[in-house]
């Protein structure tokens, strides 16, 4: 039994959902799904739920989703996903939907949209040059990902060891949003973050503060990331910034020892809510022992930092590239 998910493509359930449980469950309405096919959740294509599944043998995913597969004889299924995973795609998903606070985008709305597609030689010659791309995007994603193990587990060795002293919410300042990953654009003047990073862009900032984002809704809650100045942020996401006599690094270093599952709510839609989060108590000392606590760690996370602008570079090579040529 799998899932598709916005970063992580078809993902079993097992891995997602640790006490997931399929014994005993009726299974005759789910759908099958072959190696090369697609599949997307009609409720949350529009934030880039839509995947082709690569894998070796067949798998089953909930009736709720919307499965098709390419026409060998027109489509490089490599380069469709590509197409289909692109910023102004997801642009069409959000214009091309139905609904209200939630957009759903069902078949018949998604085969109207267009794309340009060359001859399947070319398209197969594109589709490979993306895939080096892809690659290494995902090389530097478990860079990225080594760096922020080291990270949490230092903190601990420096900060968990601590007796807690102080709550959560007398260190920080909780904001929300109600900017939508559709309200986005491939161009702006200031970067606007969604549960996997930047997202798109925005014209104005929501905050001109450094912020700790905090995933509040999904899979993904409670997974932190700390953003300096002007920026904007999806409303799937808390914003955290500094009370007086806090020093902001010390405390996205402190929240890395913090088990934020605990906290969690509801079940299709997992949440967490700041004012229970916000009951955390975390080990607070004075402000220039938290800068002390926190040098160490901050010079490791200056390289993250030079790895993640890396990052960013390749997805907007690769953004240009589907834009230049065929989108």
């Amino acid at each position: 039994m799998f899932s598709v998910t916005n970063s992580r493509g078809f993902v079993n359930q097992q891995e997602q959902f640790e006490e997931r449980e399929m014994k005993g469950e009726d299974i005759a309405a789910y759908k099958i799904v072959s190696s090369g096919e697609f599949a997307y959740n009609p409720a949350r294509i529009n934030v880039g739920s839509i995947a082709r599944y690569d894998g070796e043998t067949d798998c089953m995913i909930s009736s709720l989703y919307v499965c098709f597969k390419a026409k060998k004889e027109l489509v490089d299924s490599r380069l469709l996903l590509h197409i289909l995973k692109s910023p102004k795609m997801l642009y069409n998903y959000g214009i091309n939907g139905e609904g209200g606070v939630r957009i759903y985008l069902f078949y018949p709305n998604f085969a109207r949209i267009r794309v340009k597609l060359p001859s399947i030689e070319e398209q197969q010659k594109i589709a490979s040059f993306l895939n080096l791309i892809e690659e290494r995007i995902q090389v530097q994603n478990k860079v990225i990902e080594k760096y922020e193990s080291l990270i949490k587990a230092l903190a601990y060795d420096t900060i968990g060891k601590y007796t807690p002293n102080t709550l959560l919410s007398e260190c920080v300042r909780c904001s929300s949003s109600t900017l939508k990953e559709s309200d986005l654009t491939v161009e702006g003047a200031v970067p606007a973050y969604g549960a996997a990073g930047i997202s798109g862009f925005t014209d104005s900032a929501l905050s001109d503060e450094d912020s700790i984002l905090i995933t509040k809704d999904g899979s993904g809650v409670g997974s932190l990331r700390y953003v300096n100045g002007p920026h904007s942020f999806v409303g799937t996401l808390n914003s955290m910034t500094s009370k007086e006599e806090v020093y902001l690094p010390y405390i996205y270093y402190a929240l890395q020892n913090v088990c934020f599952e605990s906290y969690r709510t509801g079940q299709a839609i997992p949440h967490i809510y700041f004012k229970d989060y916000g009951k955390e108590a975390i080990y607070c000392p004075s402000f220039d022992e938290q800068k002390r606590l926190a040098n160490g760690l901050e010079m490791i996370d200056s390289k993250v930092g030079i790895e993640r602008a890396t990052l960013q570079y390749l997805h907007s090579v690769k953004a240009y590239l589907l834009s230049a040529m065929f989108i």
